[in-house]
């Protein structure tokens, strides 16, 4: 019996992000993305930062939700 093997969604292909606290902490581009075609992972304090945060390599957006 095999496991199912689960695509990696594209990295840094929209420009805002939903994360939640059992995603964090949180890292551009986030563990569930292809990281081939993307810049090198970068780790961010979003909690820190009022709960919004910039990747400071592609501008993407991340809003902590819940």
């Amino acid at each position: 019996m095999t496991a199912a093997h689960v695509q990696p969604t594209q990295a840094n292909a929209a420009k805002q992000y939903e994360v939640r606290r059992a995603d964090l902490p949180l890292s551009c581009p986030l563990p569930s993305m292809a990281l081939w075609n993307s810049h090198p992972r970068v780790y961010m304090p979003i909690e820190a930062e009022g709960g919004q945060s910039d990747c400071p390599y592609c501008g993407a957006h991340f809003v902590l939700v819940g």
